[in-house]
């Protein structure tokens, strides 16, 4: 990404949205915007490479365009009469609301044009990612890339991270500073995007910075590249303890839903080669999971190599010297230009039990996993002037809404998922999960149409659907919430588990993929299965 410094106050950037540019947006291509993807990346050479990739038969074009010229540039809407939204963030509050409004029908001329915004160029399947571990799945069936998922559709994908949100939805009707649209999104690259309508999806980031050490030796589990770490990282321990008999050793720091179902996939991976210790704050894992899934966990675990630290809270992360281990590593480590990893290393975690009298502990780790904590992304944009009055957000760095998923004081943005400090009927946070998500964009999709006819808006109503989480390969736990006491485990519950998530996949041909795929794959299996089955029952005659 290039660094471009934009030193913008409120006013240039509402005097930027009473600008209607109507100039190409990449000098020497076509005047129509026939692609569905941009990506920003930085060039060796002066200037910025922007590179576009084509879904249609129109060819892709690429243009050098230097930084002073990118920094003027604004995003070419095709048609400045058409309603414009912007999404930022592509999770699943993000990418699913652009999809609700593809599908939903428009009167002529109120079709919304829809970009968006994510500085990866995945889609990721969150709840999916512990398979990644396993081997039960391959990348592209739970991150696929978004140029790939919006090909069929007029959803414009850009590539880049956002740096600063300046709205003007807020000026009175009778300022003089009132624009003629609501506000514009600045990025990264220097690209500028004027919009009618924003939406707030930028999701969360692990929270690191709670323990010492933690930012530097432990690895978080919530995206893309860190399950392809945390393999990489397990791939390189696995090899280099492959002719010794001592344990590898992986620390789990949290036990909610994400430290449980880390636990239970990489006990079953090594199986007798690795011991998994799971460390959390309660005396319990997962509290606020149903009964029912947390005892089909508690069997789980038990019967693997993962031991149970509970009531202890990690004090600091410390790498511990082991110059037989660098020297083992050494011997080991792959010739291709490798860099340096954290299995090259071992960790030390101080424990201090949270009931007094009681003993800490220390532990040694081969690698140390961190699943406590999350923080909005809302806080990273840069402010700009006033920026903090402008978008009200909470302590935890979530805008507040009203119950149409409306930011308060902001009637043209919309806040959904992690980006949002929506309550229940009962006044509790929501949980961050995907089905939250899930819910809301699919009332965000419908209330920007509504918003945009003039309709009223709809009250956002969480329905909690039931909870379920995997516990290996073959293993899972559902836990339906409209049949009480009622909880799937082993074959069955993954059965469910993946169908559940086979229908919520993005679109309907990633779905068609991704399940033939996954039949495959599941008849392979079978298969082998009655193959090796075959073979003991005449070896043993």
């Amino acid at each position: 990404m290039a660094q471009i410094a934009l030193s913008l106050s409120v006013t240039l950037g509402a005097l930027n949205c009473a600008s209607r540019g109507s100039g190409k947006l990449f000098p020497g291509s076509s005047g129509g915007l026939g692609t569905n993807s941009f990506r920003f990346s930085s060039s060796r050479v002066k200037g910025i490479r922007c590179a576009v990739s084509s879904s249609s038969n129109n060819n892709g074009g690429v243009a050098e365009i230097s930084e002073n010229e990118l920094a003027k540039h604004f995003y070419a809407w095709p048609d400045y009469k058409k309603p414009r939204v912007c999404i930022l963030g592509g999770g699943f509050g993000g990418l699913y609301t652009a999809l609700r409004l593809e599908s939903l029908y428009w009167p002529d001329n109120k079709k919304p044009q829809v970009v968006l915004v994510d500085q990866s160029e995945h889609f990721v399947f969150k709840p999916m990612l512990y398979e990644l571990l396993s081997g039960e799945v391959d990348a592209w069936e739970v991150a696929p890339r978004f140029s790939d998922l919006l090909a069929n559709t007029s959803i414009q994908f850009i590539q880049d991270k956002v740096k600063l949100v300046d709205p003007c939805d807020h000026y009175d009707a009778n300022n003089p500073k009132n624009p003629s649209c609501s506000g514009t999104v600045y990025l990264e690259s220097g690209l500028h995007i004027e919009y009618d309508w924003l939406v707030l999806a930028l999701g969360a980031e692990a929270k690191l910075d709670l323990v010492p050490g933690a930012a530097e030796y432990a690895l978080p589990f919530s995206t893309l590249s860190d399950a392809q770490r945390v393999d990489s990282q397990l791939k390189i321990l696995e090899r280099i303890n492959f002719s010794k008999k001592s344990l590898i050793r992986v620390a789990v720091v949290g036990c909610g839903y994400s430290g449980v179902e880390l636990a239970a996939t990489i006990s079953e991976r090594l199986q007798d080669r690795g011991l998994v210790q799971a460390i959390n704050m309660e005396t319990m894992i997962c509290p606020t999971a149903p009964p029912g899934n947390r005892e089909a966990a508690l069997k789980v675990l038990s019967s693997r190599n993962v031991e149970l630290l509970l009531g202890y809270i990690v004090r600091s992360i410390q790498r511990v010297d082991d110059a037989e281990t660098t020297e083992e590593v050494n011997n080991n480590r792959p010739s291709q230009g490798t860099q340096p990893d954290l299995a090259t290393s071992r960790y030390r975690l101080e424990l201090q039990p949270t009931e007094r009298g009681s003993q800490g502990r220390i532990l040694e780790a081969d690698l140390v996993l961190w699943t406590v904590g999350s923080k909005s992304l809302l806080p990273t944009l840069e402010p700009s002037e006033n920026y903090r009055k402008q978008l009200p957000l909470n302590g935890r760095g979530q805008a507040e809404t009203d119950e149409t998923l409306r930011v308060r004081g902001h009637p043209r943005i919309f806040a959904l998922g992690d980006s949002s400090a929506l309550r229940d009927s009962n006044g509790r946070p929501l949980p961050a999960t995907a089905q939250v998500a899930f819910q809301q964009a699919d009332f965000a999709g419908w209330n920007l149409w509504a918003a945009i006819n003039n309709r009223p808006l709809l009250p956002f109503r969480y329905q909690n659907l039931g909870e379920m989480m995997t516990l290996g390969r073959n293993d899972a736990s559902v836990s339906p919430s409209f049949i009480e006491g009622l909880t799937l485990e082993g074959p069955i519950g993954h059965a469910a588990r993946k169908m559940a998530y086979l229908i919520r996949l993005p679109t309907d041909e990633h779905r068609v993929k991704v399940g033939i795929s996954w039949l495959t794959k599941s008849a392979v299996d079978s298969i082998a299965t009655i193959q090796t089955t075959l073979t003991n029952v005449f070896t043993s005659q």
